[in-house]
């Protein structure tokens, strides 16, 4: 084998190295990559069984119940038009409450009702995250910022 071939084979080694290693790095990006959904987002858009995602908006009023036993949760998160039902089994932040904007991180199950594994919740009255924020205004661009739908039961 001349030199300009050892020279060739050597780069094209080093080709298939990087491509098997971006394939690889790209891969692993797509398993651990979550979207972001509005209650709204998840009425119109087919999200299949199972998959891994956030889902944002506000705790709708007199939906939170909790299990006689354990520590499972059920509640409503809503937007200014649609709402979701969430499962959640485990302790919730200390600024849990009702009609407070939390983002969820969990799936749907066959029942659509979003069960969640992690919740996190704002850290005070003036912030919410960008995602919910932009999720939460009307077509015409105002906020839905009172959340008057949302903070009724019902």
């Amino acid at each position: 084998m001349t030199r300009r071939q050892r020279r060739l084979l050597g780069v094209a080694a080093l080709a298939v190295g990087v491509s098997l290693a971006t394939a690889l790095t790209l891969t692993a990006f797509r398993k651990n990559l979550m979207s972001f959904y509005t209650p709204s987002d998840l009425v119109v858009a087919p999200v299949p069984e199972g998959a891994k995602l956030r889902l944002g908006g506000l705790v709708e009023v007199g939906s939170l119940k909790r299990a006689a036993e354990g520590m499972r949760v059920d509640f409503v998160v809503a937007d200014c038009t649609h709402k979701v039902p969430v499962r959640y089994e485990g302790l919730l932040p200390d600024l849990f409450r009702e009609g407070q904007g939390i983002v969820a991180t969990g799936a749907l199950d066959a029942q659509r009702v979003f069960v969640a594994d992690e919740v996190l919740a704002k850290h005070d009255e003036n912030y919410l995250p960008p995602q919910v924020a932009a999720g939460l205004q009307t077509p015409q661009g105002h906020s839905c910022a009172p959340f008057k739908s949302v903070m009724q039961p019902g």
